[in-house]
């Protein structure tokens, strides 16, 4: 009987040591209308404030937020943090990379070349090589050496839409087009690019990750899934999102290999994939629309930017 109670304690204890994942919400200031986050390296996150032409920073410890001035004309769109640890910016209004020196604030620019006009950037992310590449939907993709300051750019192989990028665990890039509906891999060296198709037409394929094994996960806007796609094999599974009209926007993949897709659809949420059991898990936002367009973390953390009502929120997973 005393072994049998010690085994029944110490499955209790397991239990409760897993709490179920909380939300929380930040405000920013109002007007703001942050677009995507990234968690920053001193704890805090950076997101870019879109309609006020500004970089932001939260300290989630506080609430308390700080905004640097990007430009006049300014819209950043995207923001991640690179090698360097400091936060990287592609500015639509700028028509420019911009990098903003986490110490001094010092704003840093980096125009794309004079004759390729507006090329309305959209997202960046560095390679193995440490060199940054971008989309803008108006056609483009390309790429800032860091070390030379030099920006090459590339016209997209089917035109419009080239919109999520990232860099899978090898160092190799995708990207995803809205517009063009298919995911296409960039040779470092060249910058010329290979289209992969996915399995459903007009998908709107928006963003793309990749998990530990470089399986490359995709937000198919139009079709309401999420589709993988294996680089080994060549293979494509996709899911459709649950509830009623699902909208999936972002994706994200997590340091457990968790994938989590934003919702603008009636249920209004960040939604959990786990692709080992094939099974979703809807995480209701308390503010709506939300309209969460972006979603990226750190261990722990699943952070998005509610670019509808003027917060962050975080989902804490432990």
């Amino acid at each position: 009987m005393r072994l049998v109670l010690i085994f029944v304690l110490a499955a209790v204890s397991v239990a409760v040591a897993a709490p179920a994942p909380q939300i929380q919400e930040y405000a920013v200031p109002p007007g703001s209308g942050p677009h995507d986050v990234a968690p920053a390296t001193d704890g805090g996150v950076w997101y870019t404030a879109q309609r006020s032409g500004e970089l932001g920073h939260l300290d989630p410890r506080t609430g308390q937020t700080r905004h640097i001035k990007l430009g006049e004309g300014s819209a950043p769109h995207g923001v991640i943090v690179g090698p360097d640890g400091a936060p990287w910016i592609t500015d639509g209004g700028l028509n420019a990379i911009v990098r903003v020196d986490p110490a001094s604030r010092r704003v840093q620019r980096f125009p794309l070349p004079s004759d390729r006009g507006r090329a309305n950037l959209n997202t960046a992310t560095f390679d193995g090589r440490g060199v940054l590449w971008f989309t803008g939907q108006n056609g483009i993709y390309g790429r800032l050496d860091p070390r030379g300051g030099r920006v090459d750019v590339f016209e997209a192989p089917r035109g419009r839409g080239p919109y999520g990028i990232a860099t899978a665990p090898d160092g190799s890039v995708y990207y995803a087009s809205l517009a063009g509906s298919h995911i296409a891999r960039i040779d470092l060296a060249s910058g010329a690019t290979t289209v992969i198709e996915p399995p459903t037409p007009r998908q709107g394929a928006r963003r793309v990750w990749s998990d530990s094994k470089g399986r490359i996960w995709v937000s198919e806007w139009n079709a309401a899934q999420v589709g993988v796609y294996d680089p080994s094999t060549g293979r494509w599974r996709e899911w459709r999102l649950p509830g009623s009209n699902p909208m999936a926007y972002a994706v994200y993949v997590d340091d457990q290999d968790m994938v989590w897709l934003s919702d603008f659809g009636p249920n209004n949420a960040l939604v959990r994939f786990d692709p080992a059991r094939e099974a979703f898990e809807v995480f209701r936002l308390p503010s709506t629309p939300a309209n969460v367009r972006q979603i990226l973390g750190r261990p722990g953390e699943v952070w998005g930017a509610e670019s509808a009502v003027d917060k962050l929120v975080v989902i804490r997973t432990r």
